[in-house]
């Protein structure tokens, strides 16, 4: 047994994203949906050295074979990145079941006119349900309220008033 892995933590005016496996992290800002994480799979891989188009890869065999996963070994090398946000920023975690059905665009849609969030994420699960529905859709949205700006001076975070 394997499994997909995404986790944000937020601390001051950084977002950090880890991830393994297909499942996704989008930056929704001013109704635009920008992934911050590259999806683990054979075809992503194929379309990333150039063998093979992106079209071709949707299509292919592999666009579901996982490079890496939780579970399958017991080391895994998991991504790590920092992104900066600003207040009234989205971040949209899911599993390809939700990503697979809607387009970054479409998530966008839904998530970025400032209203509730719970209904967002129900409305987001009933349109990637009618659409497929086969696999499994897990999400988390966070709205970001407020930020702390900060400076760093020899490695410590200090605020900026």
């Amino acid at each position: 047994m394997a499994t997909t892995f995404v986790a944000c933590a937020l601390r001051y005016d950084r977002a950090t994203i880890a991830h393994v496996g297909d499942s996704r992290c989008y930056l929704i800002r001013r109704g635009q949906a920008n992934l911050l994480t590259r999806d683990h799979t054979v075809a992503n891989e194929q379309v990333r050295l150039g063998i093979v188009s992106r079209s071709e890869a949707s299509g292919s065999g592999a666009h579901h074979l996982l490079l890496r996963s939780l579970g399958a070994e017991l080391f895994v090398n998991v991504d790590v990145q920092e992104h900066p946000v600003l207040v009234g920023d989205v971040l949209l975690l899911c599993s390809d079941g939700l990503h697979n059905s809607l387009s970054g665009s479409e998530m966008a849609a839904v998530t970025s006119h400032g209203g509730d969030l719970n209904a967002a994420a129900k409305r987001l699960v009933d349109i990637a349900n009618q659409r497929d529905g086969s696999d499994n859709i897990s999400l988390q949205i966070i709205r970001v309220v407020g930020v702390e700006r900060v400076g760093m001076y020899r490695g410590r975070p200090y605020r900026l008033r």
